[in-house]
């Protein structure tokens, strides 16, 4: 995988994948927005999927689950410029702004598509990539309040996430996973996201399911696989991503040990 990155700071960088396509399953620290240069890229969600091409921005907000798939489009590589909105950072934009009761964060992402006010703000950074030395901390930090000011400006609820601080709450485990199963992260991140510690995410797991995390997770994503593929009718290599699986062939051996079929032998005798 040819994968270049420029940064102007660790909180600004071009970003440019020249492969196929790349695939991770990503869970952020900071909030990120993200302008598209050329390419294309599709966020698959428990509950929704986005597909953004040239032009568009969005911004995803920290500790999202995600399964985000990068391609090159019409022989240009996947390219983007990306801003992390750190909680530092906007703890200091927020310290002397009043935004009113304390709203609860709406965890979603946000689409700008080609805004001309974003876009400008974000596009004034490419010359820069090729200057010499270091860039200047206090002109990327004039750069990123920038881009604050004007998603503030375009969509005031956007508030409830950037000046929302708090760690992830104790939530029901079984609903989270059942919407969650799919996203290939290590099991201190799903304990971290539901608000426990890793001892305690097991042990509560093992109350719940009767089983190992491990388990149930691949059983859970081969069961989503025979349902694309017996009911969606898509491909092997469609699917395995999707579901949460890193290798074709690996998921193509479990998938065969569990149903006594490949996935390609159930394709081809599904109606």
């Amino acid at each position: 995988m040819e994968h270049l990155s420029k940064y102007l700071t660790r909180d600004i960088k071009l970003s440019s994948y020249e492969d196929k396509l790349f695939k991770s399953d990503l869970l952020f620290d900071d909030h990120m927005l993200v302008w598209f240069i050329s390419g294309e890229t599709r966020i698959i969600q428990a509950e929704s999927t986005f597909n953004f091409k040239t032009g568009d921005i969005f911004l995803i907000p920290r500790n999202e689950l995600a399964t985000i798939i990068n391609y090159p489009k019409d022989g240009l590589p996947h390219k983007t410029v990306v801003m992390h909105l750190s909680a530092e950072r906007l703890k200091k934009f927020y310290e002397k702004i009043d935004i009113g009761k304390h709203l609860l964060p709406e965890q979603k992402i946000y689409s700008f598509r080609n805004h001309p006010l974003l876009a400008s703000c974000l596009a004034s950074l490419i010359p820069y990539f090729d200057v010499e030395g270091a860039f200047p901390e206090e002109l990327a930090d004039l750069k990123i309040t920038e881009a604050i000011r004007i998603l503030r400006l375009i969509d005031p609820g956007v508030d409830s996430v950037l000046a929302n601080f708090d760690a992830p709450g104790k939530i029901d485990l079984v609903s989270f996973m059942q919407r969650n199963f799919m996203f290939n992260r290590p099991l201190e991140k799903l304990g971290y996201l539901t608000g426990r510690s890793l001892s305690t995410f097991n042990r509560d797991f093992r109350k719940l399911f009767h089983t190992t995390p491990q388990k149930w997770l691949t059983d859970k994503r081969l069961e989503l696989a025979y349902y694309h593929l017996t009911e969606k009718k898509k491909k092997p290599t469609e699917v395995y991503l999707e579901v949460g699986f890193e290798d074709l062939s690996h998921f193509s051996f479990i998938f065969k040990k569990k149903y006594g079929l490949s996935p390609h032998q159930l394709l081809s005798k599904c109606p």
